[in-house]
């Protein structure tokens, strides 16, 4: 493992960077609702857009991840990702009309670009190392590193928006530049299989491995989901809140928005260090991460919104949960399927993580004025999630 840390290294510098780009935004969303005059499912669509261009391209680029190659295609992902941020970064500069519709294009582009870079980093480490150990742990520092981009991007955010309001979007390309370099220059991609099966046939593939896994693999695709739903719901709701309610504002705000994304930022660390290859252990460690963000979402419902002290407390509880449940998912999907087919079944489930990305603040901006309910809504989404882990991913009889 050692002889390929540069390799690791640079591979997590793109969910660190890609995280800052879309992540960075989220303190920054209410400052946009006003400076643009727009609405707050206007203000959601930012992160929709993004989110939503990106489940649709997400497999494509699977699939010609596996066709081919890897590393290929995380660069071509990572180019096309810095000039959406130039578009929306620029536009908002430049622009004196039209500036919310360029910022969108930009998005747009800039999630068509994130499709080929992240999702494609787990299959690709999953390539690297033989041993199932080297690849848990190596996944356990990519999801830290992604989890460590959601600590720090509102801090950073709110940072670069008292400078001006856009600058969390003028920066992407930059952040893009430093993952292009590291990529070219550190990562030796191990050699792949040639794959030169059209596409009727590699979906014939696809097909045979659902009817093998099905269960557990849909299992796992909707757990992602939801983990992800819960997590940008809740940070979207603080946000606001902590506006709103509370008035705390620029640099405080992103320091309070980290308290949530440490705690999953530490979790996620440790876990991704404890599993190793053993997948009972994987899925217990789920069930036990979604059971820990079901309760701290139950009693945040029945919380008074006067005690933020209580609510953070309870959304650091939550954040353990979350930190809990990825590494093992990212782990058991990796391991559990072949290398020819890895990149476009990661890359689906990639997919399933990004409705949640998409769904949690468009819901939540309609539900601000009913906090109760939505936090008993993100509990009862938790405790199903837990059921279903227990039901269907069996280790013994699928993997």
């Amino acid at each position: 493992m050692d002889k390929k840390k540069w390799d690791l290294a640079a591979l997590a510098t793109i969910p660190l960077m890609m995280t800052l780009a879309n992540s960075m935004l989220l303190p920054v969303l209410p400052l946009m609702q006003k400076t643009l005059g727009i609405s707050a499912i206007q203000t959601s669509l930012i992160i929709t857009v993004y989110a939503g261009i990106s489940i649709l391209c997400i497999p494509i680029a699977g699939y010609l991840s596996d066709r081919y190659g890897r590393k290929k295609i995380i660069l071509l992902g990572l180019t096309i990702t810095a000039i959406g941020g130039a578009i929306s970064g620029f536009g908002a500069w430049l622009l004196s009309s039209h500036i919310y519709l360029t910022i969108l294009a930009g998005r747009l582009i800039q999630g068509i670009g994130a499709a080929g870079a992240f999702p494609i980093v787990l299959p690709l480490v999953g390539d690297m190392y033989k041993r199932e150990d080297q690849v848990s742990s190596s996944l356990g520092i990519v999801e830290t590193s992604n989890t460590f981009g959601k600590v720090l991007s509102p801090v950073l955010g709110s940072a670069l928006s008292v400078v001006v309001w856009f600058l969390p979007l003028a920066v992407i390309p930059i952040l893009s530049f430093i993952s292009i370099v590291a990529v070219a220059i550190f990562v030796k991609a191990p050699k792949q299989k040639k794959n030169n099966r059209d596409l009727q046939s590699f979906l014939g593939t696809l097909k045979n491995i659902f009817f093998k896994n099905g269960l557990w693999l849909y299992a796992i695709f909707f757990i992602g989901c939801m983990v992800m739903f819960i997590m940008f719901g809740f940070l979207y709701f603080l946000s606001n809140t902590l506006e709103d309610q509370y008035h705390i504002k620029n640099i405080y705000k992103g320091l309070v928005l980290a308290i949530p994304l440490f705690a999953v930022c530490v979790s996620t660390f440790i876990t991704g260090k404890l599993i190793g290859k053993n997948k009972h252990f994987m899925k217990w460690i789920t069930i036990i991460g979604l059971l820990v963000l079901a309760v701290g979402m139950f009693v945040c419902g029945l919380k008074n919104n006067d005690s933020l002290i209580l609510f953070l407390f309870l959304l650091f509880i939550g954040g353990i949960g979350i930190g809990l449940t990825l590494p093992s998912l990212d782990a058991l999907i990796t391991e559990g399927i072949e290398k020819e087919e890895r990149g476009t079944i990661t890359a689906l489930y990639s997919s399933a993580r990004f409705i949640g990305v998409a769904g949690g603040p468009l819901i939540v901006s309609t539900l601000m004025k009913h906090d109760h309910w939505l936090f008993y809504m993100f509990a009862a989404v938790g405790l199903g999630c837990c059921l279903l882990t227990l039901a269907a991913i069996k280790p013994n009889a699928s993997q």
